[in-house]
């Protein structure tokens, strides 16, 4: 890409001139920053930022993800640098809405195309010189992909309901949730130690991060609206493998009650045993489950497949008695709405954050932790060095890279509903309603 020459480079910026003419004079949104083409396409011979600016977001989605944590010292300053970009993008007029009257999608020509194409350009998501036709071309598949990775939506080019609703909230209203958060992230910007692990809750997912590096990235199944998981600073003691899983009273009133009403086989079927106050088992069939309270029981499921935690939990210290566990129900991952537990965390591929955990305690290799969970036998293991957590909610934020990402604000918490975006479209949960993953069928 470097071996243009003088015509091709002039042709490049008189189309980047004729698109700021347009009305696209607000591309000065940082694109994709992205080792080591960024040597590439950053060295002098290069020239002015508009003949850079087409090279560097020619990227496919996967060039959002970045090693770079959310949290530690230099939240703020990426934020801050965010915050301006965005300041320039609002006071040039922001970016048009798109309406479409097809589904928009590779291949497709439609006059709305052209509004999308203009989208894309200003928030860095699409190279100016992809011109402004009304064709759905592979730029614009490219350009529609990378914003759905910065916004944590599935990756596949089409404009459906939420990329589509993502895309139409005002530059304006970016802004404000980038300054809201910016206060989140100053909070957050001592020394967060060595090794630390982060749930974003909003993002749904976990960050192990080792010397101001993310060493794994994984995604999470977090609290729904009626039912949050609690930010907390806090620090992991304990990993157990192949735990019991003791129902939280809330669980037990609001779900296991009345489906033992419904079906008095329930617990015998799930393994799920009653304990009493002296460590007793209680038969299920000798307790009145249409009383007007719930039995004061302790409710708790044996190891193993069915178990409501599969193989691990882990503890950390906190008093609204949550954890983060594993799960028999993989399939909740490739979920978009990943907000349905009762505040607990289901932490996708837990027994390599296990391993990162258990490094430093004697003892616990990998092998020798798959080799427990196989045998089913419950067994609990004291870190040598607890980790610090935090679970924080952070809805925006931009690592060095000046990748500016953005989820939704499930708790309603930014102050703009438009920012809730799968609440307001009726996918929450309806109070009381079973947890699907924690409690077993």
């Amino acid at each position: 890409m470097s071996n243009k020459i003088g015509s091709e480079v002039l042709s490049r910026r008189a189309l980047l001139r004729s698109a700021v003419s347009a009305g696209a004079a607000v591309l000065a949104a940082p694109a994709l920053a992205q080792a080591p083409i960024d040597d590439l396409i950053n060295a002098p011979r290069r020239g002015t930022w508009d003949d850079q600016f087409d090279a560097k977001v020619t990227r496919s989605a996967v060039g959002v993800v970045s090693n770079n944590p959310v949290l530690g010292p230099a939240g703020p300053a990426n934020i801050q640098q965010a915050i301006m970009d965005y300041q320039r993008i609002v006071s040039g007029g922001g970016w048009p809405e798109v309406n479409a009257s097809t589904r928009l999608q590779l291949g497709v020509v439609d006059p709305s195309v052209q509004a999308l194409r203009k989208r894309l350009m200003i928030s860095g998501d699409l190279e100016a010189s992809a011109g402004m036709s009304s064709s759905f071309d592979s730029y614009v598949d490219s350009g529609v992909k990378r914003f759905q990775a910065r916004h944590g939506l599935p990756s596949d080019g089409k404009m459906g309901e939420y990329t589509l609703k993502a895309m139409n909230i005002p530059a304006d209203v970016r802004l404000r949730q980038l300054e809201t958060n910016q206060v989140r992230l100053q909070s957050m910007s001592g020394d967060l130690g060595s090794r630390y692990v982060m749930v974003n809750i909003p993002a749904a997912y976990v960050e192990a991060v080792e010397n101001d590096r993310v060493a794994l990235r994984t995604n999470a199944v977090v609290g729904r609206i009626d039912r949050p998981t609690h930010a907390i600073n806090s620090k992991i003691y304990e990993v157990i493998l192949n735990p019991y899983w003791t129902a939280p009273r809330s669980i037990v009133e609001k779900d296991i009650v009345p489906l033992m009403r419904k079906d008095p086989t329930y617990l015998t079927r799930n393994n799920i045993r009653l304990i009493d106050g002296r460590g007793q088992e209680v038969a299920p069939e000798t307790v009145d489950w249409f009383a007007p309270k719930a039995p004061n029981l302790m409710f708790r499921q044996d190891p193993g497949k069915i178990n409501a935690m599969a193989s691990t939990k882990i503890n950390f210290h906190n008093p609204n008695n949550e954890y983060m566990h594993d799960t028999p129900q993989q399939g909740l991952f490739n979920k978009l709405m990943r907000f349905e537990s009762s505040g607990c965390m289901r932490i996708q591929n837990v027994r390599d954050l296990t391993s990162w955990l258990l490094r430093d305690t004697a003892g616990w290799s990998r092998q020798e932790i798959e080799r427990v969970i196989a045998a089913r036998q419950n067994t609990p293991i004291k870190l040598a060095q607890e980790v610090p957590v935090y679970i924080v909610y952070i809805t925006a934020w931009s690592a060095k890279d000046r990748v500016v990402q953005f989820r939704d604000d499930i708790y309603e918490r930014d102050g703009n509903q438009e920012l809730a975006l799968q609440t307001t479209t009726g996918v929450e949960r309806p109070a009381g309603a079973p947890d699907e993953d924690l409690l077993p069928q």
